[in-house]
């Protein structure tokens, strides 16, 4: 792997905008009205598609439904995060190499 510049690996973070950690689910629901088209013993047509965002942070599961017009915005908040892990580890490659480089010393705050 080639080891790009810290300020480099920074700039492209800064420019990534909003970010969402999880994945998105769709689900269909059964209600409890009786004589609902989704309990027709022949043909039932359940309720739905719902879209649900389920993630985990700090150790602690959840979820969040998604009206369908989110759902566009949520995928690239989610693609966005997974690039955000992808720059983080190319952060740190580039901070190991500017200490071997030019020495811990180097390594200063803000920077």
């Amino acid at each position: 792997m080639q080891t790009r510049s810290v300020m480099t690996v920074k700039a492209e973070i800064e420019a990534l905008g909003p970010v969402l950690p999880g994945s998105i689910s769709k689900q269909w629901n059964v209600c409890g009205k009786p004589g609902c088209r989704c309990k027709d013993p022949k043909h039932p047509q359940r309720h739905g598609p719902y879209y649900q965002l389920s993630y985990t942070l700090a150790g602690h599961s959840s979820t969040m439904f998604l009206k369908p017009g989110e759902l566009a915005m949520a995928r690239r908040c989610i693609r966005r995060y997974g690039r955000l892990k992808e720059l983080t580890a190319q952060l740190v490659v580039a901070y190991v190499a500017q200490a071997r480089r030019e020495g811990i010393a180097s390594l200063t705050e803000g920077n």
